[in-house]
């Protein structure tokens, strides 16, 4: 049995931990913390039938979990993690804190100085279908940011062939309004919210730029050039950079990722549908639909799936698009925690999923 820890346990992905570990077979919740609502349970403070007792930081039992979650914000949360690593405990971490492997871009990205900077060498990016190895024998895992996740798994096969012929990749993302946390803002309240179609931090300036961006060009720098032509951006690469538009949905859970691709020569002329279905036949938790059907976020929500779409553009041949979607609180978030958890401990990686 996993004996487990819940740092920040009242926001909607660590409610949604709860969730998710309740179901698990293997796993066991030892404690559940909340700064703010130490010593009531969890069931007084938000809408569920879970009675765990929260507890404040300094009263959490490290000594008896195997594993840390930590749900917390960026900042507050690499505190907490670097307590429970220096106790001997595995991690894994929600917050940006260790996904950025550069301690100036991090600063640069969120205005200030990294607390741990000695972490991120440590720290496996926590997407199992690149860096499942990895993970397995991590101390500390950074689970991927929802946005990203969306984006990468939509890409992934074409930057590790060496496809694209333009470095510059479009992403056009909607999610639900949990993706903005539990924190209500003027943004996020109802009347804002409903019947509405928000952009916001467009023009390369949202916070999960540079984490979209160093995962990307580590596919591409590790592209076996397949499909390498004249007219191929290779030779070497040229840094991959992404237009990314995030918009806010009025619905509560969910996201769509509409991702657009110029092509190289050579990759124009591929079955990418039948690539796609290829990259990801072993992955439990992607599904590329069949061709011709579209992804929603109908085909996501409420599970741990990423459901991809492949599309030629018609009268376009080097051009394509890629429609991706998942559950942002559960594969962009505490899914696929415990799907990194069941990595880390040897598990069927499907346990507590399905």
């Amino acid at each position: 049995m996993i004996k487990v820890g819940i740092f920040g346990a009242t926001g909607y992905t660590g409610a949604e931990l709860v969730r998710w570990l309740a179901r698990h077979r293997r796993a066991r919740i030892v404690f559940a913390h909340s700064e703010s609502h130490a010593g009531a349970k969890l069931s007084e403070v938000m809408p569920c039938l879970f009675d765990l007792t929260l507890v404040a930081a300094d009263d959490a039992p490290l000594d008896e979990v195997d594993l840390v979650f930590s749900c917390l914000p960026h900042g507050a949360s690499a505190e907490l993690c670097k307590r429970a690593l220096t106790a001997g405990k595995r991690v894994v971490d929600f917050s940006a804190d260790f996904r950025l492997r550069d301690a100036a871009t991090y600063a640069e990205w969120y205005k200030h100085a990294h607390p741990h900077p000695e972490l991120l060498a440590e720290a496996i990016y926590g997407l199992p279908e690149v860096y499942r190895r990895d993970i397995a024998d991590a101390q500390l895992v950074a689970n991927p940011g929802c946005y990203p996740t969306s984006i990468l798994l939509g890409l992934l096969p074409l930057l590790e062939l060496g496809a694209l012929a333009d470095p510059v990749i479009i992403a056009d993302s909607k999610s639900g309004v949990s993706g903005a946390g539990r924190k209500p803002t003027q943004a996020t309240h109802f009347v804002e919210v409903n019947e509405s179609l928000a952009p916001y931090n467009i023009g390369h300036v949202h916070r999960h730029v540079p984490e979209i961006e160093q995962e990307l060009n580590a596919a591409w720098q590790g592209a076996d050039w397949r499909f390498e032509t004249g007219d191929s951006i290779s030779n070497p690469p040229s840094p991959i950079s992404v237009i990314f538009s995030p918009h806010l949905l009025p619905i509560s859970r969910g996201m769509l990722s509409m991702i657009y691709v110029r092509l190289t020569p050579e990759a124009a002329r591929q079955d990418w549908h039948a690539i796609f279905a290829q990259r990801y036949a072993g992955e439990p938790f992607v599904r590329v639909l069949p061709k011709g059907q579209i992804a929603t976020i109908a085909h996501a929500a409420h599970t741990n799936y990423a459901v991809l779409s492949v599309h030629p553009v018609a009268g376009m041949p080097d051009r394509l698009q890629i429609v991706s979607c998942i559950d942002n609180l559960v594969k962009g978030a505490s899914g696929q925690a415990v799907q990194n958890m069941n990595v880390m401990f040897g598990l069927d990686e499907c346990e507590g999923l399905q």
